[in-house]
Formats: structure tokens, sequence, C-alpha cells
């Protein structure tokens, strides 16, 4: 989804001039009620995947998720998600091949043998949101597919391994990006990673590029997402004309993968790891 960075006063915050920049730290109780969150999300990707086969179309994976989401009680965050164009009208994103991001899910879109999607899901659990994805490999893909999906995990986790009380946003990216681009890919720059709790998109933002160094300090308490989508041509992108899904403008492979983590006052804290070790 596009940053909609808001403050959040009832919190502890980070002071900053400009109230969009504002970042929430979180107390250990609040983290354990995203924690929550977090672990139903990665149980809902959990849940999918064996559905993710060729002949099963998107509309089919949403529609298990929204219920799967709504018989525990929680909620769909993409679900009327605004947008520029529309609100997003389903509870998942499905991601397709040279789609990057923001796949809206829907009848016609039938998963085929050697595809790659993508599975971004959001449920909120007594109002903190989980954020994850991960892209599958649907049959027997290309060799090439293969690589990209094994690159771009392996870059998530280098962002990952950068972040520690003291480092820099721009750590996060640069460490994805050099591992990135030194195995011929390219990063997307038109979306982020971004801050996640009681708000869906809040500060900071988490460019997956960068400078080490550069950008703000990590405190322990921050929650974000790191979500790097790495493509296999150019990072460049278009949005269609829905106001949603983003593609490659040279329609050449795109994969991402997405946790959501805590700096913690030794390290990070990675909250939507899967409790039953599937993929990411």
């Amino acid at each position: 989804m596009p940053p909609a960075i808001h403050p959040e006063p009832t919190h502890t915050v980070e002071e900053q001039k400009q109230p969009s920049e504002v970042i929430t730290l979180l107390s250990s109780r609040e983290l354990e009620r995203m924690r929550k969150a977090c672990q139903m999300a990665a149980q809902l990707l959990d849940y999918l995947t064996p559905f993710v086969k060729p002949g099963v179309t998107t509309q089919k994976l949403n529609d298990l998720a929204e219920a799967w989401t709504k018989q525990r009680g929680a909620k769909s965050a993409p679900l009327g998600y605004a947008g520029t164009v529309m609100p997003f009208p389903r509870s998942i994103c499905t991601s397709i091949n040279e789609v990057i991001c923001h796949g809206i899910p829907n009848s016609d879109d039938v998963l085929r043998d050697g595809d790659i999607i993508n599975i971004d899901v959001t449920p909120i659990v007594d109002g903190y949101h989980g954020d994850t994805s991960r892209t599958f490999l649907v049959g027997d893909p290309s060799p090439q597919a293969r690589r990209l999906v094994e690159v771009t995990e392996e870059s998530m986790w280098r962002g990952i391994r950068a972040v520690k009380p003291g480092a820099r946003v721009g750590d996060i990216g640069a460490a994805i990006q050099a591992y990135a681009e030194a195995e011929g890919y390219s990063v997307v720059r038109d979306f982020v990673g971004h801050g996640v709790h009681r708000i869906f998109h809040a500060a900071p933002q988490i460019p997956h590029y960068g400078e080490r160094g550069k950008g703000k300090k990590l405190r322990p308490g921050m929650v974000f997402t790191i979500e790097p989508m790495i493509n296999i041509g150019t990072h460049e992108a278009e949005i269609l004309a829905d106001g949603w899904t983003a593609i490659t403008t040279d329609r050449q492979l795109s994969a991402q993968f997405e946790h959501t983590v805590a700096v913690t006052k030794d390290g990070v804290d990675v909250l939507t790891l899967s409790p039953a070790k599937v993929l990411a």
C-alpha cells in the first residue's frame, strides 16, 4: 500500500519537526500486541500456501484469506484502503510475474504453471496491523524465475541483519542494494518499507536502496517493514489505470518478500516469522 504517514500522539514518540515524520516507539505491551497480529499474518500465508497452484484464481485466494481472517475475529487492512483512484477492493494483494506490487485479485487471473506470485496480507488484530508477504513458485518456474525469488528473499534478510540500535535507515537499503545489484538485479525505488503498528503506514519510510550511515537512527521500540521488490530488468515501474497495480516498465519479472521487524535493545526481532517455518 502507498505510504500514508500520520502521527500517533497517544504513544511515546521521537520528536520531529513535521508531524508526518513522527516515529512511534512501542512499549513492551504494545510489541506483544503487534506480535499477535504479525503471527496471524504469518499463519495466514501458511494457510494459503497449498492453494497456490496452477488453475487457482487470485479471487479464490482472496476469498480464502478473507474467510480465514473473519473466522478469527480479525479484519483485512487492505480492504477499502484509500487510494488515488478508488479504495483497494480486495482483502489481499496478489502480484503475478511482472506485477511489482498491489495486484488486485480477480476471477480472470488464473495461476499458470511457471508463474511466480507475491501474496501480501495485513490482518488487523485488536487494532494492530500484521504485515507480511512472500513470493511463491507456481508449478515449475524457469531457473531464471527461481533465481530471482531466491535473491529477493536473501535481499530481505540482508536488510534485516542490518537492523540494530544505533544503526541508520540507510544501512538497511545499502545492504539490500549491494547484494541485489551484485547479483545482476535492480531494486525498485518507487515503493518502500514503512512503520507499522495501529497505523497501517507510518514513519519511518524504509527505502530498499541507499547509503550506509545515512537516514534516521534506529531505536528500540521502532517497528517497521522491510519489503524489497527486486526486478530482473529495470527498476522503473508504472501504475495501471486501476490506480493500484504497479508493473515493471519492461514487463520483466519482479519478486518481493516482506517481514515486519522490531528494533530491540540487542538487535532485531522478526515478528512475522512463520510458526510452521514455511518459506520466509
